[in-house]
């Protein structure tokens, strides 16, 4: 209740009555700097369109409805895949979309495994060995599979081998309140016109083209089904290949067709309509074409299934019009922030970032599963995605009023409850252990460095008290009471007591979210043993809510957990790492010691005294051209909890590669990794807080500096 009554203050009716309450809480919660001027949604987000004029393999285009996207190069289709390669790859992605290649050798997972002795026990983990062998080809097998499809290519047909440089007059424009993407380009003396968008709630692309004059240089569109990879960071799409899969056209109408691709056990189904008489030819092996008698007003629709089970068809028009309502109520229903009356260069920069990363978020990462590092652009880590990286994706959400697009990809977690549950039994604990790095059915991927991380474990207790605070009623308790209860006494089972000096420890063996420290002897890292000590006290809080009796166990682990590390007036990475910053690889990676009191707030006996002298430490010494996208966010909020905003915005729009934010809006990470969209999810969360604060925050936008003039709506404090 009280994380929404700032809300109340935009209504005038409602101000006589609540005069005195909001006098007293004018300092928590504002939600804008001058609250009778009501932010411009329209022109905010319209002033942020992206625009593109040429072939650039960073600028490709992206329609998707967060379970299902569409990548396009500079003709609004995926006409020219080879130069966006190893750039932003043009995906066709689906949350659905997975295959894996056949386990010939009858590779178990167990195979996999490497013991660590725990507390007199052995506990498997599921490694990487280096030596050549079974063992190996074992993890190696599991690792690459399942991986994440790229379905097809979808682009125009060319006559006379029309090149990119042989096109001109390119004008490109991503709409971003109305999610459509309008494209223009010139082929000799001819002029074509492309809409391109996708349906809110199905895999499926509408798009309408026009061309004046006669149009000659298209032929029509083509349709091309690859062969996987099974690379660890690519397109997903060997265009090459022709054996191993089968591509054929299954039904056939005058005005639609329904193509089956088949890759190994892995099958799926593509459906296209379009209007006009149109000949349909299949011209080599997976390669198809739609060459339509008039293009002067040609449209087309395809929508992909795991099944030959299509929903009634739609026509382009609705497809558009329902696209632009959804989007229309995605920007109006959520938060907004509007920083155009700040004089400082940079507020531009940083209002392009944050609504360029709502709407990639809400376009790649809104669906029924946690997202991979990449969206659903390419592949990253085999397609797979991370645990630990769910909170940078998706925290955001209900900050930013959407806690519906948490919620959707919650029930993963009850999806996998049981692999969960299996995983613990396995290594000897109670309650569920969540994978780290893995895939739709939850199966874990070894790693000599993600099997051995704890962080994730918390998320779950963590996202359900924020839908708790948007929805604070007994159903939310009931329905997400077992997840926390079952993460609650793997977590308390986890700590180990430490008989000489009397308190639970965390670790070893144990790679904490700073990954730079061994996992052989590293125990006590900062982050872990806060996010412990919070998630158990949530955990209980959920208990009292429900008139349910205290848990001891988890109870005895909160009043005896470890203190925070420190040394000369520090914190530590780790009380296993003295030479926090002595060792160059320890002041190196993820800051993370700066989560501690940045993602989570004030818990267990943090002296924000030297919390304070460790961030002005690490501001100045940290290696930061070795951290990552979602470090810099991470940074600004601990600066913001601490009270210092000028720090906060500075580390926020740190010049630094990892930080850098392209024309299309994707955090942008090196050669390797052209996109990151934990750095999107995390700058809003970021921005978040240094608009809205925190939970005992008294100050005005307290992540901002004074002559930063901030407006917003409709965000939500942090915890």
């Amino acid at each position: 209740m009280q994380r929404k009554l700032h809300n109340l203050t935009k209504c005038p009716l409602l101000i006589s009555k609540y005069l005195f309450f909001v006098f007293l809480i004018s300092f928590l919660v504002v939600s804008c700097s001058d609250e009778n001027a009501k932010i411009d949604r329209f022109a905010l987000v319209n002033r942020h369109n992206v625009r593109v004029n040429a072939f650039d393999s960073l600028s490709s285009l992206t329609v998707g409805n967060g379970a299902f996207a569409f990548a396009v190069d500079a003709t609004g289709l995926q006409t020219f895949q080879e130069i966006y390669e190893n750039g932003i790859c043009l995906g066709t992605m689906s949350e659905w979309g997975w295959h894996s290649f056949p386990n010939t050798e009858g590779y178990l997972r167990e195979e996999a495994f490497n013991y660590y002795k725990v507390e007199g026990r052995e506990i498997p983990y599921a490694v990487q060995p280096k030596e050549e062998g079974r063992k190996k080809a074992a993890s190696d097998y599991f690792r690459v599979n399942p991986h994440r499809l790229q379905l097809a290519g979808i682009g125009f047909e060319f006559r006379d081998g029309v090149k990119p440089e042989q096109i001109s007059a390119i004008s490109q424009e991503l709409n971003l309140w109305e999610g459509t993407i309008r494209s223009e380009f010139q082929v000799k003396n001819d002029i074509y016109r492309v809409e391109t968008c996708c349906h809110p709630s199905r895999d499926l692309i509408g798009v309408s083209f026009k061309t004046e004059n006669k149009g000659e240089q298209v032929d029509g569109i083509n349709i091309r089904f690859p062969f996987p990879t099974g690379g660890h960071v690519d397109g997903a799409a060997n265009w090459n290949n022709i054996d191993g899969h089968f591509s054929e056209i299954v039904e056939k109408e005058p005005q639609s067709a329904v193509f089956r691709h088949t890759i190994d056990s892995t099958t799926y189904f593509l459906k296209i309509n379009w209007t006009g008489n149109a000949e349909l030819v299949q011209k080599q092996p997976h390669y198809f074409a739609i060459k339509p008698e008039n293009l002067h007003d040609f449209s087309f629709s395809f929508e992909f299934s795991p099944d030959n089970n299509f929903a009634a068809s739609k026509d382009v028009a609705s497809i558009q019009s329902e696209s632009e309502n959804s989007w229309k109520d995605y920007w109006e229903s959520g938060g907004i922030v509007d920083f155009s009356e700040t004089t400082d260069p940079r507020a531009v920069e940083l209002e392009r970032r944050v609504i360029l990363s709502q709407y990639l978020i809400r376009a790649q990462e809104a669906g029924h599963y946690p997202p991979q590092e990449t969206g659903l652009t390419f592949n990253s880590w085999y397609g797979k995605f991370h645990l630990e990286m769910h909170w940078w994706h998706a925290a955001h959400w209900t900050y930013w009023n959407h806690p519906e697009l948490l919620e959707k990809s919650l029930d993963y977690y009850f999806k996998i409850l049981g692999k969960a549950k299996h995983k613990a039994v396995l290594q000897g604990y109670e309650g569920v252990r969540w994978p780290k790095m893995t895939d739709n059915a939850g199966n874990d991927s070894p790693s000599n460095v993600g099997e051995f991380l704890i962080w994730q474990q918390p998320h779950i207790i963590y996202f359900a008290e924020q839908l708790y605070q948007s929805h604070p009623d007994e159903a939310t308790l009931e329905r997400y009471l077992p997840l926390i209860q079952s993460t609650a006494d793997f977590m308390a089972d986890f700590a180990r007591w430490d008989e000489e000096n009397k308190r639970f420890i965390l670790g070893p063996p144990l790679i904490p979210a700073q990954e730079s420290l061994e996992k052989e002897k590293t125990f006590n890292p900062p982050f872990e043993l806060a996010y412990w000590h919070w998630g158990l006290t949530t955990a209980q809080s959920w208990l009292n809510r429900l008139n349910l009796p205290s848990n001891q166990e988890w109870q005895n682990v909160i009043d005896n957990l470890s203190l925070l590390p420190q040394k000369d007036g520090l914190y530590l990475a780790a009380e296993s790492a003295p030479d926090s910053y002595e060792n160059e690889d320890y002041y190196s990676d993820h800051p993370m010691i700066l989560g501690t009191f940045g993602i989570l707030p004030q818990t267990l006996p943090l002296d924000t005294g030297i919390m304070s002298q460790t961030f002005d430490y690490i501001e100045r010494h940290w290696n930061w051209d070795r951290t990552w996208g979602w470090d810099y966010p991470m940074a600004a909020m601990c600066a913001t909890r601490l009270g210092k905003p000028e720090q906060a915005i500075d580390l926020l729009l740190k010049d630094v590669l990892k930080n850098t934010y392209l024309p299309n809006g994707h955090n942008y990470q090196g050669e390797r990794l052209r996109i990151y969209l934990p750095g999107n999810g995390g700058l809003l969360t970021a921005v978040a807080m240094m608009c809205a604060g925190f939970e005992g925050n008294a100050t005005k936008n307290p992540g901002f500096p004074e002559d930063w003039k901030v407006k917003w709506e409709n965000i939500d404090p942090l915890f």
